[in-house]
């Protein structure tokens, strides 16, 4: 389990043969899981002051690849009484997202990222919302997609920087959203709605 809550950039020195080395500060040990730009990897190698974790056919598949260069963000598995922050993140990518418009908003930054339509049902306005692993707050829910707002240290400090218009992004839903969307699903072919949710929910 992860918190979306970067540890460090780490540097990559190469992906070869589904095998992605990387160097960082962090210095994991054999079989540890590790969240890079928010897929659970397991560390297979440590020499030095780099670590190799690898990838499966069937995750390159999945995952948005182009942003496995230069540097990724990267997150340790939490531990048992590690402080709690971000959000509860799995590390388990359900689908690409891609940046449709970058907008500056005086001290901010909008980004909307489009998804998949299967997918927009799990988007929760003012929930939260996993982007290459980041933690981050929706501000608004579109018909194709949602909207973030992204402060300049945010900027900074993650791949958002580089971040243009059609980049894919790695992205995960909120794990309690998914749970609860198909815990209430009706069985009638009704279309279920957040708002339907919160009724249900007021009831008990």
């Amino acid at each position: 389990m992860f918190t979306g809550l970067i540890r460090e950039m780490a540097d990559v020195l190469s992906l070869k043969n589904n095998f992605l080395t990387l160097k960082a500060k962090y210095k994991p040990n054999i079989g540890d899981s590790i969240a890079i730009n928010g897929a659970c990897l397991t560390v297979v190698r440590v020499t030095g002051d780099t670590f190799t974790v690898e990838l499966s056919p069937e995750s390159q598949k999945i995952l948005a690849m182009e942003n496995y260069v230069a540097k990724v963000h990267m997150e340790p598995a939490m531990m048992m009484g590690d402080r709690f922050e971000g959000h509860i993140v799995q590390g388990h990518v359900d689908c690409l997202g891609t940046v449709k418009s970058i907008a500056s908003n005086g001290n901010s930054t909008d980004f909307i990222i489009t998804l998949p339509n299967e997918y927009v049902k799990y988007i929760i306005p003012k929930g939260s919302i996993t982007i290459d692993g980041v933690s981050l707050t929706v501000n608004e829910v579109l018909k194709d997609g949602f909207r973030l707002t992204i402060i300049p240290h945010t900027i900074e400090n993650t791949l958002f920087k580089r971040y243009k218009v059609g980049t894919k992004v790695n992205l995960e839903t909120d794990m309690f959203a998914r749970y609860i969307f198909n815990m209430f699903r009706p069985k009638d072919g009704d279309n279920l709605t957040w708002d339907k949710v919160d009724n249900m929910m007021a009831r008990y």
